[in-house]
């Protein structure tokens, strides 16, 4: 690899991290304002903190156990020697990123609520750049975990050849995210899980039963509730993003290294080279777009939109010009389709997202027929909603078809002819993968849009307990209905990219078969037609008829099946697991209402600590079990099925998963915006019947938006990233 280029990466990830802490350090800079902002901030991150370290030490506990069993296997030739060290890495800086955004969102909430008594524009530009803190760390760590793990490997590994050398070092660091994805799960879902059992309780017991505001002091799950906005919206978002990120481009860089391994060591290099390159400068036009977002002091929402379209539209336009820069100075052959291909993604992402705002915003009609559905009670609601969540699975699917392919036609130089040749089916296949690099290229700025979110959120809540003008929670609310606009875009990115990086990573599994297939010694493999090839000049094609992976063969059905269950199953644990959560939070809420005299009349404090602890120690309990099937589902059906199996495995999860999350998403998005469209007013306001049915609907989607649905993403990835790195012991024994 042309190490001068390759500085780029390094370079890129210390500027975004330099950058950050430069953002971070101007928040810190701004006025927490008065004595009770500055408690109930307190409150809040001394909330978040302990449950981040709670979480933690279990995490690090399965840690210690999977990075054992991958020593293990490292003893016995099973699996590659660097995997165990690169897994460890790859969790923790998942988990730092997680850390770092959940820290300084936890630090500005109060400020942004402090510059929103100035204007809109001010508590903006407070919350959008402590946003653009996670934004930015995200990408710096994971460029950072990219370039020292290529450094090490390439002074450490050696090969035969420079070619297979590539091949070993790209499939080693592709196991770092495995780390990253299991670091994330927990995240996300132990986050998700606090997140929502504290806001089911605050929602069903001081809304609907008390008829309190949201946000109220007297509601004793309030603090709670805001605690999990940063455990999960912000700590489980930035460790979820980080595993995509470095998924995507690591799965790209393998793939350049499979797809080329024919061709000189040269051209093979720049094809690995290409992915970290597009991010790297996606990095440097993200912190462009940064700074593009400002505005007057005195402004309305329709500008302060324009203001964040005008960053994060910059941002990708710029990457789209220079990814055939890029391209064209590394002297990539097909250096107009592979452009084409990462634009394909950029596209793909933005018809998602507005896809996912049309179907959630409630300035459009399917939100607002949701809403109108509460006049005639909570089941029209649900059902409603159910409905429109189904409907909108409709856009994203096709959307994704469509990119995959012009992705991969791209990537071939539009030859139909040999469409499906070996040696085009690996350079389609990397055309995908770039796609999904591209749709990812821009993360600097758009989780920047999406993290400044619960920062807006928690600021509202900040406001309405420190007993603020009512003019500045008008302004926090009209930051948190801008955060959740541009959060629809953010999700559509997320599931985009989970989709399209998961086909990559189906080709990256078969790459590390061929290595494990070595690793045991097996030199050729015997074909359907009774010839034989070298297990190292095998292509794809090859391996699918050695292994009959194809629709008639039993155990890929058998794996189709199980992995499509898994996805539902998952679902279900985790919505279970909400579920019980909630039940205690809200038992313990009208325990204090009803045993606390007081409260209600705001003559007493209520024991917020206590509702802290429920959802700290509800998170951490229900969280440890979706997690682990997770991880052994992959495990057990290759060692029962095979390498067909898990194939077939891999594919049921991917399309299954998929569309389950878009659905999960939207119906809770909608949900969720259903009920503030009534609370600004419409259908009777706030108080009303049917802002009480548009509660309850809320409560439902709340685990389906913020718990289940967001997981799948990672559940999607994890599971081929765990197949990938027990390949190893799959190929050397199956029950079948």
């Amino acid at each position: 690899m042309n190490i001068n280029l390759f500085w780029l990466v390094p370079v890129a990830s210390l500027i975004a991290l330099g950058f950050a802490w430069f953002f971070f350090r101007q928040m810190k800079r701004k006025d927490e304002g008065t004595e009770r902002m500055r408690q109930i901030a307190s409150y809040v991150r001394v909330g978040a903190m302990s449950y981040l370290v709670q979480q933690y030490k279990v995490v690090t506990k399965i840690f210690v156990v999977l990075a054992l069993i991958f020593a293990t296997m490292a003893v016995f030739n099973l699996q590659n020697h660097w995997v165990p060290v690169a897994f460890l890495t790859g969790g923790f800086f998942s988990g730092l990123a997680g850390f770092i955004g959940m820290k300084t969102a936890t630090y500005a909430s109060a400020r942004t609520a402090n510059a929103a008594r100035e204007s809109l524009n001010s508590g903006l530009q407070v919350a959008f750049r402590s946003g653009a803190v996670m934004g930015l760390v995200v990408v710096g760590l994971g460029l950072f975990d990219i370039a020292l793990w290529y450094f090490i490997l390439n002074h450490f590994v050696t090969a035969a050849s420079a070619t297979e050398k590539m091949v070993i070092i790209t499939t080693t660091m592709l196991t770092f995210g495995m780390g990253a994805s299991t670091q994330a799960l927990f995240a996300r879902v132990g986050g998700g899980i606090y997140t929502k059992a504290a806001d089911v309780g605050a929602d069903l017991v001081g809304k609907v039963e008390a008829g309190i505001p949201e946000d109220d002091p007297r509601n004793p799950a309030t603090i709670a509730d805001n605690v999990g906005d940063n455990v999960g919206d912000v700590a489980g978002m930035g460790a979820d993003l980080y595993e995509s990120y470095c998924g995507s481009i690591l799965a790209t860089a393998a793939l350049g290294a499979s797809a080329y391994s024919a061709a000189s060591a040269e051209v093979q290099a720049k094809a690995v080279m290409a992915p970290m390159l597009i991010a790297a400068v996606g990095v440097l036009l993200s912190v462009l777009g940064i700074f593009l977002v400002r505005t007057k002091e005195q402004t309305d929402m329709k500008a302060l939109l324009k203001a964040l379209n005008r960053g994060v539209n910059s941002s990708a336009v710029l990457i789209a010009v220079f990814s055939f820069v890029i391209l064209r100075a590394l002297g990539m052959q097909n250096w107009i389709g592979l452009s084409c291909s990462v634009i394909t993604g950029l596209v793909a992402g933005v018809i998602i997202g507005s896809s996912t705002e049309y179907f959630t915003s409630h300035t459009y009609r399917p939100t607002q027929k949701i809403a109108e559905s509460a006049e005639t009670g909570s089941a029209t609601v649900i059902v409603s909603g159910l409905g429109t969540g189904m409907f909108s699975t409709a856009i994203p699917v096709v959307t994704i078809g469509v990119a995959i392919i012009l992705a991969y036609l791209c990537a071939i130089g539009f030859d139909i002819k040999e469409v499906l040749s070996p040696q085009h089916l690996s350079e389609g296949l990397y055309g995908i993968g770039i796609a999904a690099v591209g749709m990812l290229s821009t993360l600097g700025i758009t989780l920047a849009t999406d993290a400044y979110g619960p920062i807006a959120d928690n600021a509202g809540g900040n406001a309405e307990m420190s007993g603020l003008d009512k003019s500045v929670r008008q302004r926090t609310d009209a930051l948190d209905a801008l955060g959740n606009t541009t959060a629809a875009t953010g999700k559509g990115f997320a599931i985009g990219s989970a989709a399209l990086t998961a086909l990559a990573l189906l080709a990256s599994y078969i790459e590390e078969i061929k290595i494990a297939l070595h690793r045991i010694g097996t030199q050729t493999l015997t074909l359907s037609s009774g010839d034989t090839v070298e297990v190292g000049k095998a292509s794809l094609l090859d391996f699918m008829d050695y292994y009959k992976v194809h629709l008639m063969n039993p155990k890929v059905l058998i794996g189709m099946f199980i992995g499509a269950m898994v996805a539902f199953l998952f679902c279900g644990m985790t919505m279970n697991a909400v579920g019980r959560a909630a039940q205690k939070m809200v038992e313990e809420v009208r325990r204090q209402f009803r045993e606390i005299k007081g409260i209600l009349s705001g003559e007493a404090e209520p024991d917020y600590a206590r509702c802290v602890e429920i959802s700290t120690k509800g998170a951490q309990r229900e969280m440890v079990v979706p997690s682990v099937v997770a991880i052994l589902v992959p495990i057990l059906v290759g060692l029962v099925f095979g390498v067909a199996g898990v194939m077939g495995l891999l594919v049921g999860g991917l399309s299954c998963g998929f569309v389950l999350a878009v659905f999960m998403a939207n119906a809770g998005g909608a949900w969720d915006n259903a009920k503030k469209y009534i609370e600004e007013g419409h259908l009777g306001g706030k108080g009303s019947d049917a802002h009480k049915a548009a509660v309850v609907g809320d409560t439902v989607g709340d685990p389906f938006k913020d718990t289940s649905g967001p997981s799948l993403n990672i559940l999607i990835k994890l599971m081929s990233m765990v197949s990938i790195v027990m390949a190893g012991l799959t190929v050397f024994w199956s029950l079948l």
